[in-house]
């Protein structure tokens, strides 16, 4: 494909013109593909920042997407939603949601593979565009994206602040307010780098607000809304205030009151505009059974 710029074009930069010239294409890839040289101007290897002027050619080779060597897996899914654009699910506790050291298979990226063989090329490959992660004990709503496009409208939404998020949580005790908000920094702790801490040498600011939604015998259940999303943010927040979450092998540090096999934290609520219609659109999942067995049992206590 050969494109010829114009004189209203004068002065922009090659990959910002491109990005609208190309609606398939995100301007991450547009950059790899000019820094590859598959994107070349007067028949020249350039930089993604180059200027342009009237009348440049504009060369554009885009190689075909390379299969992935992640495997497909036929995994179950529990689907809320699904079009050309986005698979929604409701992902349980104990999925991993990405290959990685120590869970080469079985993920939920395994799980979409198989189930959409159709997927879009995303960065070149032909695999599923992970936009958020629940940590492998933590329950609920995820969005995955089936095109780089879709990917990339949604991640910057996340970094925007344009995505709304509630979290369920059971955790130990009960914070003094019934509701607040809880601002720190957060980054690698400085006793054990595996963990995120609320008092890092050096981190990011994160921010969550709380809602008690009921208050048990040493245990409440919070409304929680992350306005950021830092690593292990929910967990490491609630921690820090006094009430870690139940069953956070990790974060709960001594607090054995209440036992659980696993983090008592579900991502209930997940609210975005769609990455092609712009329509604003909200998915919800209800509380997993061994959630909702826990309040039971807590409300039984407090009988």
């Amino acid at each position: 494909m050969i494109l010829t710029t114009t004189a209203d074009d004068a002065g922009q930069r090659l990959d910002v013109w491109l990005e609208h010239q190309l609606d398939d294409l995100s301007r991450a890839r547009i950059q790899s593909l000019i820094r590859a040289g598959n994107i070349r101007v007067d028949d020249r290897v350039v930089k993604p920042n180059q200027k342009i002027a009237d009348g440049m050619r504009v060369s554009i080779d885009i190689p075909p997407p390379e299969p992935t060597d992640l495997q497909a897996e036929d995994i179950p899914l529990d689907i809320i939603h699904e079009d050309p654009d986005i698979l929604v699910v409701n992902k349980p506790p104990g999925l991993v949601v990405h290959p990685a050291a120590g869970h080469p298979d079985g993920t939920l990226v395994n799980a979409v593979l198989h189930h959409c063989p159709d997927l879009g090329p995303i960065g070149g490959e032909l695999r599923p565009g992970i936009v958020h992660r629940l940590d492998r004990d933590t329950s609920g709503v995820m969005v995955v994206a089936k095109n780089e496009i879709a990917l990339n409208a949604i991640v910057n939404q996340f970094k925007e602040g344009g995505v709304s998020k509630e979290y369920t949580a059971i955790v130990h005790g009960c914070p003094r307010e019934p509701e607040g908000r809880i601002e720190t920094l957060i980054g690698r702790s400085r006793q054990d780098r595996k963990l995120m801490s609320a008092r890092p040498a050096s981190g990011r600011q994160a921010v969550t607000t709380y809602k008690v939604v009921k208050k048990y015998f040493q245990a409440a259940s919070l409304r929680v809304h992350p306005e950021t999303g830092r690593t292990h943010q929910i967990r490491v927040h609630l921690a820090h205030i006094g009430c870690p979450i139940v069953g956070d092998k990790q974060y709960g540090g001594r607090r054995r009151e209440i036992s659980a096999p696993r983090q008592m934290l579900h991502a209930r609520r997940l609210a975005f505009q769609h990455p092609t219609s712009g329509e604003k659109i909200k998915f919800s999942a209800p509380l997993p059974p061994d959630m909702t067995a826990l309040l039971q049992e807590l409300g039984d206590q407090a009988s």
